[in-house]
């Protein structure tokens, strides 16, 4: 099969379009034929180098994919080859077949067309797993969202959305931010010329933000904190503003606020099987119905992953990158 290789680690012409081996089965795993991958910022921080799939992964990026059911493992029940699917995935996802354990599937979400359908594994997973399961955001509190308008953003403005809550987000400019607007969000905040801190506290008359959803990491550890209301919860899934910061023990002390640091990929996989059947029974409902949508930026055939990757670094993009295969696109 033909899949994207990094023999060396660098910038785009670091990724290369090869022959490589077809996926080997285990038992508990379904070979899917992948009709299209979802671009995450994983993927290039693996290109750099920077984020090295865990032990036993595929060496491949690409953490999720849409497609077909094309053979079942030994001990597999509940589905069938040819069964449409996208899936969640530890790498692999960049080729035009990959090995899933069976846990990590999802059926394609009626109204969602398959090659859109890759845009949601990842986003639906991490948004539900720690804006729900882990920070448990309730009705009528405040969800503050960096990076609004990626496909993370775009996927946790329409589900908190969905529960009650009231939504925040930051984006670097104005068309960005009335798609985060159109998708729900009220409180608009561009990072490029507005502090945040001050724009979120004024709109929410003091109180803060409940929940902080931050995938920067380090550069706004302190004002998250600072911004952070009673009982609040900061999540970081990200590090693109850098890895070390200095907290304020006393501010967190004081609100009786909690610090969580997650990531998805690294998770066993009886903790991603238990991931994705809350999200099969909370966010694919609201798939179906038509209330939360994927948003798709733009797609490329794989050969281009290069140019996917350049628009996902320059951050042009709103909502999700994807790749296709090039069959049902």
């Amino acid at each position: 099969m033909k899949a994207i290789t990094i023999p060396t680690p660098g910038d785009v012409d670091a990724l290369v379009l090869d022959e490589v081996p077809t996926p080997q089965l285990r038992a508990g795993e379904v070979l899917v034929d992948v009709v299209a991958a979802g671009v995450n910022r994983a993927d290039v921080m693996q290109r750099q180098g920077r984020y090295n799939p865990p032990p036993g992964a595929s060496p491949y990026p690409g953490l999720e994919v849409s497609g077909r059911i094309a053979r079942i493992g030994d001990d597999v029940s509940g589905w069938s080859v040819g069964d449409e699917v996208c899936a969640l995935l530890t790498g692999g996802g960049y080729a035009e077949q990959v090995a899933v354990p069976a846990g990590q599937l999802l059926p394609v979400p009626h109204g969602v067309g398959l090659v859109d359908a890759a845009a949601l594994p990842e986003v639906t997973s991490t948004v539900w797993s720690n804006v729900f399961m882990t920070a448990n955001l309730q009705p009528g509190e405040v969800l503050l969202v960096h990076g609004g308008s990626s496909g993370i953003g775009t996927m946790a403005i329409q589900l908190a959305r969905e529960v009650g809550a009231r939504v925040a987000v930051t984006a670097g400019n104005a068309e960005k931010l009335e798609v985060c607007r159109g998708l729900g969000a009220d409180i608009l905040v561009n990072y490029r010329d507005e502090d945040f801190v001050a724009k979120v506290r004024e709109a929410t008359g003091g109180h803060g933000a409940d929940v902080i959803l931050d995938s920067i990491g380090a550069a706004y550890l302190a004002r998250n904190v600072d911004l952070l209301a009673p009982n609040g919860r900061l999540v970081v899934i990200g590090l693109m503003g850098g890895r070390k910061g200095e907290i304020d023990l006393g501010a967190m002390l004081a609100k009786r606020c909690a610090l969580i640091a997650t990531t998805l990929r690294a998770r066993p996989v009886a903790e991603k099987a238990a991931i994705v059947a809350a999200v099969r029974e909370h966010v694919w409902p609201l798939l179906e119905s038509g209330r939360v949508r994927p948003v798709v930026h733009g797609r490329y055939a794989l050969a281009d992953v290069a140019d996917a990757h350049r628009e996902m670094e320059a951050s042009t993009h709103i909502g999700k990158i994807l790749l296709t295969t090039g069959e049902d696109s």
